[in-house]
């Protein structure tokens, strides 16, 4: 026995004999084995008869391995159901003691050592503590996020061939423009979305006049700089499984539980980005609402109903699911597991201006014109692909289009069909880990067929459906700043032209910040 121990337990035994304790109660030569043996065990293991089934188990490993403070007997025995004497137990209660000491010692040395350090931090951590307080005091919303971004815009567009001049007349010309999106995302229970989106920019869209309104792109807007709400909406799950979305300013993309595209991943030519079929997914903004499916593997359903002029409480020239309402229903049926998907949309769409009206970034004119001229019934497919890591295999997107138009109040057309396609390619981190480069190729909406009273000039509307082209680098500058280049190029976007028919290139530099 250590002189320590001895030391510990003789007191402890005269205490007892001089209160009159007898034999049977000491048991000197016990306790003695007992306190021999305190430094000899250095895990649980070492127990002949403690098992990983005894409900202590745990606690016993802890004080053996990570404090040392647990002893057992000579023979390899912990005796965890025998009851315990008090020199046993006095034992045991120093040996954690020492172990208290010497940590107790460590930290006031390395407190002292390290007192002027832990003052600095100390004042810092004051600091921070006003801070946060007066940031809680002034936030505006505990439950929403402010989410931003902008787009400065600068570029040209050049005409060539048969009717340059007077496309170049009114259009083409450099420009610098900017969008800026604020978005404000409420949640009230953590899976619930209240989402508002507050926007304002200057961008000419339309290219009115003789221009191309292929050109168009994709987040531009013009508001004359002033700020409008471009987006209002609520969606809440019901269930595991089900989401329902709906508000009096909600756009069709917007209750889709999967976007049927992986290109391109910044926006620009806005033919390229309704997953090749403008007229299924027409992206119809107005008042309405939807409900969608969703499994945990991927497989997923939707419908939603939208009308463009649902504010208005007169039936003859809108509301909600009137005669005269602008009106787009959609159903989407889709398989998304990781990587991957396939897609199929129908949409019906009617009314003044039909809520599935194309403008003039989706086509040629005559398609355009016609779309907005009756009732369409929309069709379109789409698969997309990503590779799992970045190289030199690119993610591939494609998709077709198909729109038929009845009771059609063009003078002199009955009805007609159109179609267009895509296929996208993009490769992720170009020369440079962030960066990206897309191309895309495709048949904007043009006519396939048409149904004019008498036959007559039909060719003029389904003859020479050009294509469109499309290049785009984006360089990652920041994690909040890209600047992307890139160059479009359309051949004969007229419909009825030869080959010496109007064609077109356009090329800008858009930055983008994220805030």
């Amino acid at each position: 026995m250590k002189l320590f121990q001895q030391m510990l337990v003789a007191p402890a035994a005269l205490g007892l004999l001089a209160s009159g304790a007898n034999a049977a109660e000491l048991n000197i030569n016990g306790v003695s084995d007992y306190a021999a043996s305190a430094d000899q065990v250095t895990s649980v293991t070492q127990f002949s008869d403690v098992y990983p089934t005894d409900w202590a188990y745990q606690a016993l490993s802890n004080l053996v391995e990570q404090y040392g403070c647990v002893a057992g007997y000579p023979n390899g025995t912990f005796r965890g159901n025998r009851a315990m004497t008090r020199y046993e137990a006095a034992a045991l209660l120093n040996a954690c003691l020492d172990r208290i000491t010497e940590v107790t010692d460590e930290l006031r040395r390395l407190l002292e050592e390290f007192e002027t350090e832990l003052a600095i931090l100390r004042g810092r951590v004051d600091g921070l503590e006003a801070r946060v307080g007066e940031l809680e005091a002034t936030q505006f919303s505990t439950t929403t996020k402010l989410k931003g971004v902008t787009n400065w815009v600068l570029g040209a567009a050049k005409y060539h061939g048969q009717g340059s001049k007077n496309a170049a007349k009114n259009n083409g010309g450099t420009s610098f423009s900017y969008n800026l999106a604020l978005n404000l995302e409420t949640s009230f229970t953590g899976k619930d979305l209240l989402y508002t989106r507050l926007r304002s920019g200057n961008m000419n869209n339309i290219y009115g006049g003789n221009g191309v309104g292929l050109f168009a792109q994709e987040y531009g807007f013009d508001s004359g700089n002033t700020v409008k709400v471009n987006r209002l909406y609520y969606s809440f799950p019901v269930g595991d499984e089900f989401t329902i979305v709906g508000g009096p300013v909600v756009r069709m993309d917007d209750m889709l539980p999967v976007w049927p595209s992986a290109y391109p991943s910044d926006m620009t030519m806005d033919f390229f980005t309704y997953a090749g079929a403008p007229g299924a997914y027409n992206l119809t903004l107005g008042g309405g609402a939807g409900v969608y499916w969703q499994t945990e593997g991927g497989f997923s359903i939707s419908t939603s109903y939208i009308s463009t002029d649902g504010n208005l409480s007169d039936p003859n020239v809108g509301g909600v699911a009137t005669d005269a309402a602008g009106t787009s229903a959609t159903t989407q049926i889709a398989y998304a597991p990781e990587g991957w998907g396939l897609a199929a949309a129908y949409t019906y769409a009617s009314g003044a201006e039909g809520g599935g009206a194309l403008y003039g970034g989706n086509g040629t004119p005559g398609a355009v014109a016609i779309s907005q001229s009756g009732n369409t019934n929309s069709v379109g497919l789409s698969a997309w692909w990503t590779p799992e890591d970045s190289g030199w295999i690119p993610s591939i997107s494609t998709g077709w289009g198909l729109t038929d138009v009845s009771n059609s109040n063009l003078s002199g057309v009955r009805s007609a069909t159109s179609q267009s396609w895509y296929v996208g390619l993009e490769w992720s981190d170009v020369f440079i880990e962030g960066n990206s480069f897309g191309m895309a190729v495709g048949q904007p909406t043009f006519i396939t067929d048409i149904d004019v009273k008498g036959r007559k000039n039909e060719s003029d509307y389904i003859a020479g459906s050009g294509y469109a082209w499309e290049f785009f680098y984006k360089f990652q500058v920041t994690d909040n700043i890209t600047v992307t280049p890139a160059v479009h190029y359309l051949s004969k976007p007229y419909a009825g032209q030869d080959s010496d028919g109007l064609n077109a290139m356009s090329g800008l530099i858009k930055t983008t910040f994220k805030f």
